[in-house]
């Protein structure tokens, strides 16, 4: 006999509806146990007003530029859920990297992330520094994935664009243990398939601010429309 489902109660403030919800398809994943967290939603952003306002589990802290304490410092300060701290790994190596590690560790960063041109002494040099998990980044099928793993990676977070869900199947068949973080893909069926070929986690991408707040800004216009014709 199928077993029914439990009512999870739940509350949320009048004003705190808009959230920006993780796709609901990224429940169906194993999720990645972090010093007792199992977190299963990545949120990729750094965009504090977003942070703010989301149900994702976790954040993923990554950016373009080179990676400075007062950003992590701001992200830290408002976010609800755990933080993942990018620390570099492209223009931005070796000590500075381990540095800024320590600092995000300080602030109570869950994990650091490194990107996908990290060199393998980097991450053993952050890996020594710090006590929390590093992250590193998988951004194709060339990369020496070993040579991470030797250095101190812990987990590896895939991002490999439309090739994420095969980079995802080769790396699990061989490493069926390792904990995989990877790009879901816009869809839930683009999700569903990443999470299929082994994915534990998925990092997702949220719409921009601009286009969040255009979509409001056509809804208010609508309520003033209305209330004008109300008054007539």
């Amino acid at each position: 006999m199928a077993r029914e489902k439990k009512h999870i109660p739940g509350v949320i403030s009048d004003l705190r509806k808009d959230i920006i919800e993780v796709p609901e398809v990224i429940t169906k994943c194993s999720g990645i146990n972090i010093n007792g967290r199992k977190l299963k939603s990545f949120i990729f952003t750094t965009d504090i007003a977003i942070i703010c306002n989301t149900d994702a589990d976790a954040v993923l802290a990554v950016y373009s530029f080179t990676p400075h304490p007062g950003i992590i410092q701001a992200i830290s300060s408002v976010a609800s859920m755990p933080v993942v701290a990018g620390v570099g790994g492209g223009k931005t190596q070796g000590r500075r990297s381990a540095n800024i590690s320590l600092f995000a560790e300080s602030l109570g960063s869950i994990a650091v992330v490194v990107n996908g041109p990290t060199p393998a002494e980097t991450i053993r040099m952050i890996d020594e520094m710090v006590d929390v998990p590093v992250i590193a980044t998988i951004v194709s099928d060339y990369t020496n994935i070993q040579e991470k793993l030797d250095a101190g990676a812990d987990i590896l977070n895939v991002s490999g664009g439309a090739n994420t869900v095969e980079i995802v199947k080769n790396i699990r068949k061989e490493y069926p243990t390792i904990p995989i973080i990877a790009t879901g893909g816009r869809t839930d069926e683009q999700i569903l398939a990443t999470i299929e070929a082994g994915a534990n986690a998925i990092s997702y991408t949220p719409p921009s601010v601009a286009d969040i707040f255009k979509k409001k800004m056509e809804e208010y216009r609508v309520v003033e429309k209305d209330q004008v014709e109300e008054e007539k």
